[in-house]
C-alpha cells in the first residue's frame, strides 16, 4: 500500500511551504529517512525524509507549488525501480497522422516586376528601384540572435525566504523609528591576540578564532550596560530582557538568514564561534533549523566579509537594534601627537528611536569600542 509524502509541522506560525527541487524522480526508488524533496518556507530550507522504503509511485506538488502542513505532495510503494510512471508519463504518446503527400507547385508568375522590387529594403529617395533586381527574401519575423541575447530578461518567482525577507525590511521601515550613529576601531590589539593564539586555539578547538567572537561579548558587555538597545517596543509597552540572544547575520542559499545565538553571555569565544562556523556552513546547504532562526533581540551583520566599507544596517523587527561591522583598512590615525597607520573598522549602530535616545545609542556603541581595543577589559570589570 503506498505510503503518503505529507508536509510535516515546521514551526510556529508557518501555514504552508513551497516544493524546492525532487531529490528522486517517479520510479526511483529510496531508502527509508533518505531525503527526497526540499521544502522551503519563509525562515528555512529543509529536506522531508522518506517514511519508508520503496519507490516514488506518484508526486502530487510539482517544484515551486505551494502546499499547507499535512497536505500529501507525493507516494511512495513497494515495486522495483523503474517500474512506476508519473502521471504524466502514462498516457502512451500519440503518434502524428501520416501527411499527404506534397504535390511540387509550379514557380509562380510574376505578372509585374515592379511589385517584387518594391519587398527590397527602402532604398533613398533619390534612387530609383531597378525592376529587373531580384528580389530578397522576406525580412525575419524576429531580431537575430545576436542581438536578442544582449536584451534578455529572465523572469523568477521570489522563494519564501526572499519574499520574508523583503516584507520584514519594509515593516522595520514603516513601523520604527530609525536612526543611524557611527564610530570606528582601531582593531590592532584583536589582531594582534589573533595572531598570538591563532594556532593553540584552532588546535584545542577545532575553529578558526574570528573577529566575530570578540564582538558578540562586546556586544553583550554593552547591552548590558544600555539595556534600552536590547529592549522591544511591544504596543505602548517596553520589554526588558536579562538574557541576551544575538542573531548573527549569514549569507545563505536562499538569501540572508540570521540564525541566533541563544544566551550568548553565557557563551565562551570557542562556543561562539564553534556556532558561528556551523550556522555558516548548514546556511550555504539551506540546513538551518526553524527554531534556529527564531527569536533573537539584538542582531550583528559584518558586510565586511564582502569588502563593504560603510552601511546603513537595518533592524530586524522586533529587535530595537542592529550592528553593522565593516571592512578593516589601513588608514592614517593620530596617536600621542603622532600620525600612525592603523588598521581600522568603521561600525554602524541603527536603532529604534522610538525607545532608544542618540545619548543611549551613541554611548552602546562607544562601549563596544573601548571593549574591541582594549579586550583585556573582557576579564575584568573596569
Amino acid at each position: 500500500m503506498p505510503v503518503e509524502l505529507k508536509v510535516p509541522p515546521v514551526g510556529e506560525s508557518i501555514s504552508e511551504v513551497t516544493i524546492g527541487a525532487w531529490r528522486k524522480g517517479v520510479g526511483e526508488r529510496v531508502e527509508r529517512d533518505e531525503e527526497i524533496v526540499e521544502l522551503e518556507t519563509d525562515k528555512a530550507t529543509f529536506d522531508l525524509p522518506a517514511p519508508a522504503a520503496g519507490v516514488i509511485t506518484k508526486i502530487v506538488k510539482q517544484a515551486g507549488e505551494t502546499a499547507t502542513i499535512g497536505e500529501v505532495i507525493g507516494y511512495v510503494g513497494d515495486g522495483a525501480a523503474g517500474e512506476a510512471q508519473s502521471p504524466a508519463k502514462t498516457a502512451a504518446p500519440s503518434k502524428p497522422a501520416a501527411a499527404a503527400p506534397v504535390q511540387p507547385k509550379a514557380p509562380a508568375k510574376v505578372e509585374n516586376p515592379a511589385p517584387a522590387a518594391r519587398e527590397m529594403p527602402p532604398a533613398h529617395p533619390s534612387q530609383q528601384v531597378v525592376p529587373s533586381a531580384p528580389a530578397p527574401k522576406e525580412a525575419p519575423a524576429s531580431p537575430p540572435t545576436a542581438l536578442a541575447r544582449g536584451r534578455e530578461e529572465r523572469v523568477v518567482p521570489m522563494s519564501p525566504i526572499r519574499r520574508r525577507i523583503a516584507q520584514r525590511l519594509v515593516e522595520a521601515q514603516q513601523n520604527a523609528a530609525l536612526l543611524t550613529t557611527f564610530n570606528e576601531i582601531d582593531m590592532s590589539a584583536v589582531i594582534a591576540i589573533r595572531q598570538k593564539y591563532r594556532d593553540a586555539f584552532q588546535e584545542q578547538y577545532g575553529v578558526k578564532l574570528g573577529f566575530m567572537s570578540f564582538f558578540v561579548k562586546a556586544v553583550v558587555e554593552a547591552l548590558t550596560e544600555i539595556p534600552q538597545v536590547n529592549a522591544e517596543v511591544r504596543g505602548n509597552d517596553i520589554v526588558f530582557r536579562n538574557y541576551y540572544d544575538i542573531g548573527i547575520a549569514v549569507g545563505g542559499g536562499k538569501g540572508l538568514v540570521v540564525p541566533v545565538l541563544k544566551n550568548a553571555g553565557r557563551m565562551s569565544f570557542a562556543e561562539i564561534e564553534k556556532a558561528i562556523a556551523d550556522f555558516a556552513r548548514r546556511a550555504a546547504d539551506n540546513q538551518l533549523k526553524v527554531e534556529e532562526l527564531q527569536g533573537g533581540t539584538f542582531t550583528i551583520s559584518n558586510g565586511g566579509v564582502y569588502g563593504s566599507l560603510l552601511s546603513t544596517p537595518i533592524v530586524n523587527p522586533p529587535q530595537s537594534g542592529v550592528l553593522g561591522m565593516h571592512a578593516i583598512q589601513d588608514r592614517p590615525v593620530v596617536r600621542d601627537g603622532n600620525i600612525v597607520i592603523r588598521p581600522m573598522m568603521y561600525v554602524a549602530l541603527t536603532y529604534d528611536h522610538r525607545l532608544i535616545d542618540g545619548r543611549e545609542a551613541v554611548t552602546f556603541l562607544h562601549r563596544v569600542r573601548e571593549i574591541v581595543e582594549d579586550p583585556a577589559r573582557l576579564l575584568v570589570e573596569v
